[in-house]
């Protein structure tokens, strides 16, 4: 697969190893994120790579030399005690300023929790020849290391880069999609590059995921497991409580009632999941989340999200080699997933935009309780709500994933429910569809998967 975007990650990379001075850069994100292949990208012949483990230092040591012994002749020759001899060893043998990258830091770290003050001291001294270009999975981990005020290499880092899952538009250049399929594919594979290089390697979406996900021999059978080995500690209550909300359970009160514990319980692992990315707190528009009542947890990954919904009910089945009934919850409930993931992507599309010549802040899902025309309480929702940034426009949309609908219908339901909304009152309201294929009729305030793509770009 051809590599695709992480323009700026990799310009930011170049400048701060190609500086006046030596620098110490920082790369970390959850696994598979590609981190070690935009660091080889940048590195040339003459830099050192070197991707730790988990055995014990001494070992990693010796490893480490041998891989610098590439760049520095018998460097390997010697034995290094400690980490402290070592780095000054390199630095007494450097002539012409290289890299040298340790990827999976915190690896090292486990091992010898002095490193870090090693590490401080030798940046602080300010006669470091080299460049260290320190790499991580554990976002816990790297975070502590050096965004901690309290972390011995707090503040020392010339460049700190949180890689984050690719946009839509890549995977349609990655893969050569329609706009169509590339919103279903990401609604499965997500913006991770090396779930997109899995797929690649299949002929079809249905084969992709029955080769790589639907089987107990599938390389992401058990991803979810491994992704949470780098963050969390009790890995049993994470996925228990991602697989409550995977299967509906969105409240923290009925999150709480199935984990059988006090709604206080959860709420630290609960905003550590939405810390780590893996879980989204959704509050009505126009609500600060502080003072949200009726807040809801939603898996904010693609892939959990199928993952949680389509692989975790349906185990037993997959275990025993059984493609029936997975096959039935497929075709019973895909379509019915990739439009929750479609109002995600309108949202995130809409957001610090410019749609139809308006800027828009935040899009956000609205929902509650309204008095309807006949003054009786009725329950509406919002697929998009969003408040163009002169504060003059309520960009409003409902979203669809299905074909042949009747847009004037639609846009007459949107107007009817919005001019409910106290909220509304001030603003000049701006009704969109955000739709599959274009509608039965013509209506001009559609937007398209085409659209989205370009917006997303």
């Amino acid at each position: 697969m051809n590599f695709v975007d992480r323009i700026d990650e990799a310009t930011r990379l170049k400048n701060a190893l190609k500086g006046e001075k030596s620098s110490l850069v920082v790369v970390y994100g959850r696994r598979r994120l590609g981190k070690s292949t935009l660091i080889k990208r940048v590195l040339s012949d003459n830099d050192i790579y070197f991707l730790a483990d988990r055995s014990e230092d001494q070992h990693q040591r010796t490893l480490l030399a041998k891989v610098i012994a590439q760049v520095l002749p018998d460097f390997d020759k010697l034995t290094y005690p400690d980490w402290d001899s070592m780095f000054r060893a390199v630095n007494y043998r450097t002539e012409k300023r290289f890299t040298l990258c340790l990827d999976e830091f915190p690896y090292l770290v486990e091992q010898s929790p002095e490193l870090p003050s090693v590490l401080q001291k030798l940046v602080d001294e300010k006669q470091l020849k080299y460049n260290l270009v320190l790499c991580g999975s554990s976002q816990n981990m790297m975070y502590g290391l050096f965004l901690d005020s309290t972390a011995p290499l707090y503040g020392r880092a010339d460049e700190i880069m949180r890689l984050t899952p690719l946009r839509l538009p890549y995977i349609q250049e990655a893969l050569n999609l329609d706009a169509i399929n590339a919103i279903e594919e990401y609604s499965v594979w997500g913006g991770v590059p090396r779930y997109w290089e899995l797929r690649e390697n299949r002929s079809s979406l249905n084969d992709a995921l029955w080769h790589n996900i639907l089987s107990i021999n599938g390389a992401l059978y058990e991803e979810p497991v491994k992704l949470f080995q780098d963050d969390v500690k009790d890995i049993v209550k994470t996925s228990t409580i991602m697989s409550y909300i995977g299967t509906g359970a969105n409240r923290l009160s009925e999150i709480a009632a199935r984990c059988n514990e006090p709604a206080t319980n959860l709420s630290r692992p609960l905003k550590k999941l939405v810390d780590l990315g893996f879980l989204q707190k959704d509050v009505p528009f126009g609500i600060e989340e502080k003072n949200a009542k009726k807040s809801l947890y939603k898996i904010a990954d693609p892939f959990m999200a199928f993952y949680y919904q389509f692989v975790v009910p349906n185990r037993s089945f997959i275990e025993l080699g059984r493609k029936l009934p997975v096959e039935q919850a497929l075709n019973a409930h895909f379509s019915e997933y990739v439009s929750m993931q479609w109002e995600k992507m309108c949202r995130d599309a809409v957001t610090g935009n410019l749609v139809n010549g308006v800027v828009y802040g935040t899009a956000k899902r609205w929902w509650g309780s309204v008095l309807n025309e006949d003054k009786k309480p009725e329950q509406v929702e919002f697929d998009v709500m969003a408040e163009s940034l002169d504060k003059k426009y309520l960009l409003v949309g409902e979203c669809k994933w299905t074909t042949q609908e009747n847009g004037k219908q639609l846009t007459h339901e949107l107007l009817r429910k919005v001019n409910l909304l106290p909220l509304a009152k001030n603003y000049t309201i701006v009704p969109v569809l955000f739709l599959k294929s274009s509608p039965k009729d013509n209506v001009g305030n559609v937007i398209l998967p085409d659209d989205i793509v370009t917006l997303m770009k």
